[in-house]
């Protein structure tokens, strides 16, 4: 089912950098939610990718994760989400 652009959920974002960046490392979820420190579930990953709006602190989450995964490289929020 196609949902006209008028009628599109205002919480969608559309896939994400994140995504790009996860994909280009090679990192699935899974290694994701494993290097994070914090309690981070798949569900929450999955809906970064997809871009399903999250809270502050969950796209913190997902930060801190990122750099333990990849700790040669630093990132800000703004290069993983476009909103």
């Amino acid at each position: 089912m196609t949902v006209p652009p008028d009628m599109k959920d205002e919480n969608d974002f559309g896939l994400q950098p994140l995504d790009t960046l996860m994909t280009k490392h090679g990192l699935t979820n899974h290694v994701l939610v494993m290097a994070s420190t914090d309690q981070l579930s798949h569900k929450v990953v999955q809906k970064a990718r997809k871009g399903r709006r999250l809270t502050a602190r969950a796209k913190t989450k997902i930060l801190s994760a990122i750099h333990n995964a990849l700790p040669e490289l630093k990132f800000a929020h703004r290069d993983l989400f476009n909103y």
